[in-house]
């Protein structure tokens, strides 16, 4: 990992207190181009969500697990929402 990748990450802080949890493990799927995202280890989501946006919400007992991105690296933030 580089700086600037580091510093990218550090950038992400912000965002990332938002959340919801105090929790939460990634895990990138470059061939599928999918990114995991859980909230509680281990989950057993019971139900999930297909968003029109391509996200897969995942649920246990209606709180929510895990959130699925699908083509997560042409997903570009738009600079004018920031």
């Amino acid at each position: 990992m580089n700086r600037a990748e580091i510093e990218r990450i550090v950038e992400s802080t912000p965002e990332l207190l938002h959340l919801p949890s105090g929790r939460m493990w990634t895990s990138y799927d470059r061939e599928a181009d999918v990114l995991y995202i859980n909230f509680k280890k281990p989950s057993r989501a019971d139900d999930s969500e297909l968003l029109d946006s391509g996200v897969l919400v995942r649920y246990e007992q209606g709180e929510v697990v895990g959130i699925t991105v699908m083509n997560a690296s042409l997903r570009v933030r738009d600079a004018a929402s920031v």
